[in-house]
């Protein structure tokens, strides 16, 4: 059975850090390309970062310089490190896993607030 579970969702202060990571089960992530996404309250789903099966790596406007994809395929997982972060980064994060199929995560909170 397929799973995308993801973890590291916190209440941080502006300013701080936190690493999202997502673990697969089910699959092999290795051909995959595997992305992030965000949804904020009330708002659509953005794409913010992604990770081509061969590493090459993409990143939203309004996160570059702040967010690093990466991906470790012996491990099967892929983390979202954030840093600088600011309150309008407050949203759910998703996990997304693209290749001929597509799998999805549940999502973990992210709230920045002071």
């Amino acid at each position: 059975q397929v799973h995308l579970v993801e973890s590291g969702g916190d209440l941080v202060q502006p300013g701080g850090s936190l690493r999202l990571s997502c673990a697969a089960s089910g699959f092999m992530i290795s051909t995959y390309s595997m992305r992030w996404y965000r949804q904020a309250p009330e708002k659509e789903r953005e794409l913010v970062a992604t990770i081509t099966a061969g590493g090459s790596t993409n990143y939203a406007d309004s996160v570059k310089g702040r967010f690093t994809i990466s991906r470790d395929n012996a491990k099967n997982t892929v983390s979202l490190q954030m840093s600088s972060l600011k309150p309008e980064d407050t949203a759910v994060y998703y996990c997304n896993a693209v290749s001929w199929l597509n799998y999805w995560g549940q999502g973990t909170q992210v709230t920045v607030s002071s």
